[in-house]
Formats: structure tokens, C-alpha cells, sequence
């Protein structure tokens, strides 16, 4: 009887392992969880016009062109190009904060301390924090409400 019972647990024990194995190889198979996380400030987006509407941003774009920086199309959409002009800009301006720019045409940190320093040359008086808040989007969309383009 003993050694019925040791048989009968043996075997229950190895189906066990086997469900176990089988789940296991389930699990392994599903794509991993990507992590959810958060640049306040920071954008990789295509388009980014810092709260800006068409109008004002095809000001920045001509003010950018006019400047001699070639934002691509004048179409009120700051994309990757506007940035990648606006980032020149800043640089031969001597307008960075920690070196030059990468000219990436990423908005991140360092570009939007570039503009709030540009701004500041404009008399915004904004703090150089590298965070695109309502004071430096405000400053911008002020900067930007004259048409550059005449």
C-alpha cells in the first residue's frame, strides 16, 4: 500500500512539473510589459508647437528663415526641421545653457533652456529651467503673435 501511495504521488508530482513547464514556457512567450514613463517638458513628437497656434508658429518659422535657418516648410507645423533650425539658431547665437546643442530636433530639456534664454534676450524674463510651463509657452506664443514674416 505504501508503496502504491509513493507511485500515485510520484506521478501526480510529475504532472504537476509538467503544468508547471507548460506555463512557464506560456509565460515566456508573451511580450514583455514595457515600463510606463514620464519627461515632464520633454517631446519626441513629429510635431511640436510648445502651445503655439498655426499662425504664430509659421511667425517663428519665417523668423527662423529670416535669421538665415531654414525650418523646411513655412506651413505652421514645428516639426523635426523647425526644431533642427531653432536649435542652429540658438547655437550661433551662443544661446545654450550646458554647451551646444545636439541638433536633433528633439524639444527637450536643453532646447527649451535655449529658448527660454532667447526669450529672456527678448525681455520675458522667464526662469531657465528647461521646463516648457505655461510662462514660457505664454512667452513664446506672445513672441510669435507679430507676423516675422514681413
Amino acid at each position: 500500500m505504501t508503496r502504491t501511495l509513493v507511485s500515485a504521488a510520484a506521478v501526480v508530482a510529475m504532472a504537476a512539473g509538467s503544468l508547471t513547464g507548460a506555463s512557464t514556457v506560456f509565460a515566456a512567450s508573451q511580450p514583455a510589459a514595457r515600463p510606463a514613463t514620464s519627461h515632464q517638458g520633454i517631446s519626441v513628437l513629429a510635431v511640436n508647437n510648445l502651445g503655439l497656434t498655426t499662425t504664430q508658429a509659421k511667425h517663428w518659422q519665417c523668423h527662423l528663415r529670416k535669421e538665415g535657418f531654414d525650418p523646411g516648410a513655412t506651413d505652421g507645423q514645428l516639426g523635426t526641421d523647425s526644431w533642427k533650425a531653432a536649435q542652429r539658431y540658438f547655437n550661433w547665437r551662443g544661446e545654450y545653457y550646458d554647451g551646444p546643442l545636439t541638433v536633433d530636433g528633439v524639444v527637450g530639456p536643453e532646447t527649451i533652456k535655449s529658448l527660454q534664454m532667447y526669450l529672456n534676450y527678448e525681455f520675458y524674463h522667464l526662469r531657465v529651467d528647461g521646463v516648457a510651463g505655461p510662462e514660457t509657452k505664454a512667452a513664446f506664443a506672445d513672441f510669435n503673435s507679430t507676423n516675422r514674416c514681413a
